[in-house]
C-alpha cells in the first residue's frame, strides 16, 4: 500500500499512527477522532479498499480510478470529493507540469490521492500539526490547508511563465524569428492548461463559503478561505495577462516575418533587375555578331569598307542605348 502518512486525531494532536490501514479504522471504530491517510499513486484495488470503509459514492470513486479529472469539488451526503490540479515550474526545461490530487472529506477523515510530485502534502501535514487549534477544527482545515498549498505553489509557476514571457520579448524586439512563433504557441498552451487548473478554484471556494454557515464551518476558517479565495483570483488575472500579451506577441512576430520576407524578395527583385539589365546590354552585341557571323554571300556590307566599323559602331550603340534606359528606369 502506497501509504505516505497515515494519522489519527484528537482535538488536533496526532494520537496514533497506524502501520496499515485497517489498523486505522480499528482504531477509529475504538476510540475515534479523525483520520488523515496520504496516498501516492495506488492502485485500483487499494482506492476501493479505502471507498468501501469509508462509503464513499461510488460516482466519486469511479472519477479517482479514472483520473484526468478537471478541477472541481462535489458533495455526495455528508463526503466533499475534490479535485485539485496542482503546478511546477521545471527550470530545466522552462515548462509547467500539471499533477492531480483527488480529496475526500467526510466528518471524520480526510483521504488525499496524489498522483504527482507536487504539491507538497507533507509541508501541510507538520504546519497543521504545529498548530493544533486550527487541526482541532476538523477535516475541514485539512481541505483548506491543502487549498491554500495549491494556491501558493502557483506562484512560482506564475513567476517562471512570466520570466518566460520576458525573454520572449526581448527576442521579439530583436527583430522575431519563424522559431519565436513557435515558442510563443507552446507557451499559450500552458497558460491555458494552467486557466483551467485555476479558474474552478474561485468556483470551488466560492461554494464552501456559501456552504459555511449551512455546515458550521468556524468564522475563522472562513476567513482564511476568503484568503485563499482572493489569491486565486489574483492567479487568474495574472494569467489571463499573460494570454493577452502572448497573442499580441504573436501577432507582432509573425507582422515581423512576413515584413522581412517582403524586405528580402524586394532585395532579389532589385537584384534580378540588375541582372537582366546587364544581360540585355550584352545581349545587343552579341546579336549583331551573331548576324555577321552568318556569312551569308549576299550581304553586301561585308565588301563594304566601312562595314566592319559599321558593325560595331551598331553593338555600342544597342549597348549605350540600353544602359541609359536601364538608368533611367533605375534597374541598374
Amino acid at each position: 500500500m502506497p501509504i505516505v502518512d497515515n494519522a489519527v486525531y484528537v482535538a488536533g494532536h496526532r494520537v496514533d499512527n497506524p502501520a496499515s490501514l485497517r489498523e486505522t479504522f480499528e482504531y477509529m471504530r475504538a476510540c475515534g477522532g479523525m483520520a488523515w491517510i496520504g496516498l501516492f499513486r495506488p492502485t485500483q484495488d487499494e482506492i476501493r479498499q479505502v471507498a468501501e470503509e469509508f462509503s464513499l459514492h461510488p460516482l466519486a470513486v469511479e472519477d479517482a480510478l479514472t483520473g484526468h479529472q478537471r478541477a472541481k469539488l462535489e458533495r455526495y451526503g455528508d463526503i466533499l470529493f475534490a479535485v485539485l490540479r496542482p503546478a511546477r515550474y521545471l527550470d530545466a526545461t522552462e515548462t509547467v507540469e500539471f499533477g492531480e490530487l483527488h480529496i475526500f472529506v467526510g466528518p471524520d477523515f480526510v483521504v488525499t490521492i496524489r498522483h504527482a510530485e507536487s504539491p507538497d502534502l507533507a509541508r501541510v501535514r507538520h504546519r497543521l500539526e504545529s498548530q493544533p487549534d486550527l487541526l482541532a477544527l476538523g477535516p475541514e482545515a485539512v481541505l483548506y490547508a491543502i487549498l491554500d498549498e495549491v494556491v501558493d505553489e502557483y506562484r512560482p509557476v506564475v513567476a517562471g511563465v512570466e520570466n518566460d514571457i520576458d525573454e520572449i520579448e526581448d527576442t521579439l524586439f530583436g527583430g522575431g524569428s519563424v522559431s519565436l512563433s513557435q515558442r510563443i504557441y507552446e507557451l499559450s498552451r500552458e497558460v491555458i492548461s494552467f486557466q483551467r487548473a485555476t479558474q474552478p478554484l474561485t468556483e470551488m471556494l466560492d461554494a464552501l463559503l456559501k456552504g459555511a454557515d449551512k455546515y458550521h464551518v468556524d468564522i475563522e476558517l472562513q476567513r482564511s478561505l476568503r484568503d485563499v479565495h482572493d489569491h486565486a483570483l489574483s492567479t487568474n488575472d495574472r494569467l489571463a495577462t499573460f494570454r493577452s500579451l502572448l497573442d499580441n506577441a504573436l501577432t507582432v512576430n509573425s507582422t515581423l516575418v512576413s515584413e522581412r520576407h517582403t524586405e528580402t524578395a524586394l532585395v532579389q527583385n532589385e537584384q534580378v533587375k540588375k541582372i537582366s539589365g546587364w544581360a540585355a546590354i550584352l545581349f545587343g552585341p552579341t546579336l549583331v555578331g551573331t548576324v555577321y557571323g552568318m556569312n551569308f554571300d549576299d550581304m553586301p556590307e561585308l565588301h563594304w569598307t566601312y562595314g566592319y566599323p559599321m558593325a560595331l559602331g551598331l553593338m555600342a550603340a544597342t549597348s549605350i542605348t540600353l544602359y541609359v534606359v536601364f538608368r533611367k528606369k533605375r534597374w541598374l
